[in-house]
């Protein structure tokens, strides 16, 4: 179990492998971290779909607009959420093994909902997308998310919590 040392800046990530600790980076990117805070404590994540799983790169999801299990995901990876895009955080913090960084279109400043965790270093993407958080805890799990773009039978976000609401 991964040591939780600020429980309102960790993120408890439930897969059906099991539980992915997740620290937040509140001084690094701040929009970021308060925004998957509140769709996770708005239960935006819980059911929806890993929908871009690249070996060797990253797992995608959080499409809490059309990535709901169970649901027409088709469209998942187009979406976000009712609320607004956030400014670019970029920073010094390499996009390394573990890294939570936000996904976006083409515009720097399109990020809402989604996010990916890293498989390994992909340093290219450094200063690009904002990293906000790392993997503490349970990257076993993340390891085993099924992979495709999308994949046939994807795995979901089982449910997502803050520590200090968990």
């Amino acid at each position: 179990m991964a040591e939780i040392k600020d429980p309102e800046n960790t993120i408890l990530l439930e897969l059906e492998s099991g539980t992915v600790t997740i620290e937040l980076l509140p001084d690094i990117a701040p929009g970021h971290v308060e925004r998957m805070k509140e769709l996770a404590r708005e239960g935006a994540y819980d059911d929806v779909v890993f929908h871009r799983v690249i070996d060797g790169f990253m797992a995608q999801t959080g499409d809490v607009k059309h990535g709901r299990s169970g649901g027409d995901t088709r469209r998942a990876g187009t979406g976000g959420s009712e609320k607004p895009d956030l400014k670019a955080e970029f920073s010094g913090i390499p996009h390394d093994r573990g890294t939570i960084g936000a996904a976006r279109s083409a515009s720097p400043d399109s990020a809402n909902s989604q996010f990916f965790i890293n498989f390994s270093d992909n340093h290219f993407l450094n200063r690009q997308y904002t990293v906000y958080g790392r993997v503490i805890g349970g990257m076993d799990h993340v390891d085993t998310i099924t992979r495709g773009e999308p994949p046939a039978n994807p795995d979901k976000i089982v449910s997502m919590k803050v520590a200090a609401d968990a």
